[in-house]
């Protein structure tokens, strides 16, 4: 896309839309944000972006870490861009012309996420839990490089994958999710439970499996309890979902919203975190404890975070999951299970690998 002509206000750089005949600036910026909403358009903000508490009037994305310490988490770029496909793929051009990272993976030891697993799966056979999700993260070292060319990689992730991104100078975070938190426009809300995992060749005694069926089930009905609070809630029957390599359990939800003045951040804080990333109960005692295990375990800050962008009268936000964060030349690479009743450490141990193995093949590291 050209720049904007220089009569353009800053006012009016906020919210431009590419026409679908134009072709992206050659140049990358080094503060940016991206996300593919559910239409297929890729919304990318360029920076520097301002912040506001609560969500402006204008575009704006919310960028906040899993904590949702941040109490500015609207990101109002300097410049925004509407890409269809076509333009979505020559952005993403651009970033061919950095040399791709070369990063050394640090060999994960067991006995960090044992233990947390132990003292879970303890408080869980004590009935004073239901589920939590520890993550484990994969530490790397970049020897060369740079991280930003595998900005390209995620956008060409299958479309039952969402690519959302930030990148500030030399650190930032990247994925492609296949779980929606919210979908608003105007008073519709949408949303999903996204919880159990297989991979396809083991997922013949999916549909049947029943650690799977609780730990998703547990999902559903926080969320049911949660959603009724604002209108009346439509569920739809369980399916299962297939997400690039992995797949999943997903019940959808449809409402109306009948509470007027309600606002975005209510609307996050009363989601976030779901125990698809979280915890159940999640009262403050077990979340400060997941929050105390995703320390120990090196857990980045973005990982399972809300990840979103307003528009107008719409509202998308996605759960940045299946990513990978750097920071200089450190890099990280983390994935969660649920532990339930009925988990076994082997299983859970399986899984996490899983997860990353399906973000380093995604994003070729």
């Amino acid at each position: 896309m050209s720049s904007p002509p220089s009569n353009t206000t800053a006012s009016d750089k906020k919210n431009i839309s590419v026409p679908q005949h134009c072709s992206v600036q050659a140049d990358v910026e080094s503060d940016f944000a991206f996300l593919k909403a559910p239409d297929g358009k890729l919304w990318v903000g360029i920076g520097p972006f301002e912040t506001a508490a609560e969500a402006p009037v204008e575009s704006a994305f919310y960028i906040n870490d899993f904590s949702l310490s941040d109490n500015e988490p609207w990101k109002i770029p300097r410049q925004l861009l509407s890409l269809n496909t076509e333009a979505a793929q020559e952005w993403a051009k651009k970033f061919r012309s950095f040399p791709r990272p070369q990063v050394n993976w640090k060999p994960l030891e067991p006995e960090w996420f044992e233990m947390v697993f132990r003292r879970i799966r303890k408080e869980v056979v004590a009935r004073r839990l239901k589920k939590m999700v520890p993550v484990l993260t994969e530490l790397g070292t970049k020897s060369r490089g740079d991280m930003i060319s595998l900005v390209e990689n995620v956008l060409s992730a299958p479309d039952s994958l969402a690519p959302y991104g930030r990148v500030v100078a030399d650190s930032g975070f990247i994925g492609a999710t296949p779980e929606l938190l919210l979908n608003i426009a105007e008073n519709s809300l949408e949303t999903m439970a996204l919880a159990g995992t297989a991979s396809p060749v083991h997922a013949s005694g999916f549909t049947s499996d029943v650690k799977e069926i609780e730990e998703h089930e547990h999902v559903v009905s926080f969320m049911q309890a949660v959603l009724k609070e604002f209108g009346e809630v439509n569920r739809y029957p369980r399916e299962v979902s297939d997400a690039a390599g992995l797949t999943h359990f997903r019940t959808r939800f449809s409402m109306t919203l009948d509470k007027s003045g309600l606002s975005l951040n209510d609307l996050i804080r009363s989601l976030h975190p779901t125990p698809a990333v979280g915890c159940l109960p999640r009262d403050d005692h077990q979340l400060e404890k997941l929050m105390e295990y995703r320390k120990q375990l090196n857990t980045p800050g973005f990982f399972g975070a809300p990840f979103g962008l307003k528009t107008g009268e719409t509202f998308y936000s996605v759960v940045a999951i299946r990513g990978i964060g750097w920071e200089g030349d450190h890099v990280f690479m983390p994935s969660g299970c649920g532990i339930v009743g009925g988990s076994v450490f082997d299983h859970e141990w399986r899984e996490l690998g899983l997860k990353r193995d399906t973000v380093a093949r995604m994003l070729k590291v």
